[in-house]
Order: C-alpha cells, then sequence, then structure tokens
C-alpha cells in the first residue's frame, strides 16, 4: 500500500494548499470586515457547498478540468478537495475569531496603531486553537473522501507519476478492494481502512502538539 499512502499524503496536502489560504482570508474576511449583507450571503455559499454531496463536487470539477484536460490527474483531485475543504474551514475561522474578545481588538488596536496589525497579531493568534481544530476537522474529512476521486484521480497503481496523471489513495483502494471477491484484497481494505485512521489521528497529534509548543 505504499503507493496508495504516499497518494493520500500528496492529495491532502494538495487540497490544503489550495484551500488553507482561500479558507482562512474567508474566514477573517467575514469575522472582521464584511458588511452584513455581503457576510450572510458568503456564509449561506459556504453553508450550501457544505451540504453538497463529495460526488457532485467530483462531477463538477470532472466537467471544469479532467474534460479540458483530456486526462484524469493528481490536481484535479487536489482541487476537488479543495473545494469540499474551503466552507469547513472558512466557517470555523469564522466562528473562532468571533470568540475572541472585543477587549482584546482594542488592546491590540492601541498597541499595534493599525486595525490590520492587529488582527493579524492579536485576534488569529487567539483564535488559533479553534482555526487548527477547523482545519483538522477538515483534513479528517478529505483523507477518507472516495467519490470525488474516482471522477477526477482515478487511482493508479504505478505512484507518483506527476500532477497531471492519475494516482491512487488509499479510500480508493478501500473502495475497489472491498468490493472483490479476493478474501486478500478485502483483508487489504481492512488494512487499508485502518491505516487511513491512523494516519489521520497522526496528523491530529503532531499539529497539536506544535499548536501548544507555540502558545508557550
Amino acid at each position: 500500500m505504499r503507493n496508495e499512502i504516499f497518494g493520500t499524503l500528496i492529495l491532502v496536502a494538495l487540497g490544503s494548499i489550495i484551500a488553507l489560504p482561500i479558507g482562512l482570508l474567508a474566514g477573517v474576511y467575514l469575522a472582521e470586515y464584511a458588511n452584513p449583507k455581503v457576510a450572510a450571503t458568503i456564509r449561506f455559499t459556504a453553508d450550501i457547498l457544505s451540504g453538497f454531496r463529495p460526488s457532485f463536487v467530483g462531477v463538477f470539477v470532472y466537467a471544469i478540468m479532467v474534460i479540458p484536460m483530456h486526462s484524469y490527474s493528481t490536481i484535479s483531485g487536489g482541487v476537488a478537495l479543495a473545494i469540499i475543504m474551503v466552507p469547513v474551514v472558512a466557517r470555523t475561522a469564522e466562528e473562532s475569531l468571533r470568540l475572541v474578545p472585543a477587549s482584546m481588538r482594542e488592546a491590540g488596536i492601541s498597541s499595534r496603531h493599525h486595525p490590520l496589525a492587529a488582527v493579524i497579531g492579536v485576534v488569529i493568534p487567539g483564535a488559533m486553537t479553534g482555526i487548527i481544530t477547523g482545519i483538522m476537522l477538515a483534513v479528517a474529512r478529505i483523507a477518507g473522501e472516495t467519490a470525488p476521486l474516482l471522477f477526477t484521480a482515478l487511482g493508479s497503481s504505478f505512484g507518483v507519476q506527476g500532477l497531471l496523471k492519475p494516482i491512487g489513495s488509499l479510500s480508493l483502494l478501500i473502495y475497489h478492494y472491498a468490493l472483490s471477491p479476493y478474501k486478500s484484497q478485502q483483508q487489504q481494505a481492512w488494512a487499508g481502512a485502518f491505516l487511513l485512521i491512523v494516519l489521520v489521528l497522526g496528523i491530529s497529534i503532531i499539529v497539536r502538539w506544535v499548536s501548544n509548543r507555540k502558545q508557550f
């Protein structure tokens, strides 16, 4: 399962690289700068995206990327996972930032003499625990997704061949082997599910450890 493990890590990393900046910026904008009408529209859109079935996201990315490129690819799989990840990160970041006391904002503005500097230096660090929790929720969700990858990354037994080529993942291996009539492949599907759980748990522990070190 080495190729599938590497494929899962690459797809999750690629989706996170795309989704985290967009989601965090959207959360900061909603919490600090958006007027009520614009904020309500963005929240409504994010809630709709969160409610979409992953297979719909896969079909959408298939239409806008796979068909024009005439190939399944790693990059299209990462984009599909990023679309699933963005609304989760944005909404959790917004709620975490809103929980920061107004007194901290005022103190940050008075000490840094600029609202943006106060947001970056005081408000965001104050909400970091909640933001990291939201990121981990999003990572845990996309790490186990199968449906969008069937339409985008497709799966491959040949390892990592580049961003423009198909790639395997643990979730795809579990899906295909769980349907297999062969007992050995069914056992590998169970092993893949176990590895996926361990992978998500390990990422969660590492991120928590890093965030606790930064707090002190």
